[in-house]
């Protein structure tokens, strides 16, 4: 099954793909060409919609090492009710992201600089991650800002289950197909064991 981009959703990311165009011309935020930039960085991230809804207006999701804003402009511009930090180490792309957010009126979308091992817990009803990392290295940051029993979604390829999680996760794989880059998955880890806080 390929992920959807509702339609309302399209003026708003067409325009940030703009955006990240004009910005990369100066700056060197992706090495994707663009022609692959649609697929890979909206149509991949819509994989994660249909996760975001039980969560209540209010809620707070942290997109790990979120770059030049990937998963989290597609979360924040399909849930403008809840709160997406884009957290990342990178000034440069969090920059353009500050930009992209002011210029598409996502309030919403709040980009963090800092490392997640450093700061302070950012109390988040789910986390996600592309391309950013092991499962267990997120985890470990995970288990620092996640509310008890929230869950961590990350966008994976085919070698996911070669990961080791470790003890008190599981992880369920969502597959999903996109046009060129085939096979994905979201890859979606909870604890099974409440770890004293």
């Amino acid at each position: 099954m390929q992920p959807n981009v509702p339609a309302p959703l399209l003026p708003a990311l067409n325009r940030y793909l703009e955006l990240l165009e004009r910005w990369n011309k100066i700056h060197a935020l992706t090495a994707l060409p663009i022609e692959a930039r649609f697929e890979e960085l909206i149509l991949d991230s819509a994989a994660l919609l249909p996760f975001l809804e039980p969560l209540p207006p209010g809620s707070r999701v942290v997109d790990f090492g979120t770059g030049m804003g990937v998963p989290a402009i597609v979360l924040a511009c399909a849930r403008p009710d809840i709160e997406v930090l884009a957290l990342d180490k990178s000034h440069k792309k969090l920059a353009f992201l500050k930009q992209a957010a002011l210029e598409l009126g996502q309030n919403n979308l709040i980009p963090i600089a800092g490392r997640a091992e450093e700061l302070p817990s950012l109390k988040a009803a789910m986390g996600t991650a592309k391309a950013v990392g092991t499962a267990e290295l997120l985890i470990s940051w995970w288990e620092r800002h996640a509310l008890p029993g929230a869950p961590l979604m990350l966008l994976k390829g085919p070698e996911w289950n070669k990961e080791t999680l470790p003890p008190g996760w599981t992880g369920h794989a969502h597959p999903y197909e996109l046009p060129t880059k085939g096979q994905r998955c979201v890859l979606v880890l909870e604890q099974t064991l409440q770890k004293a806080r």
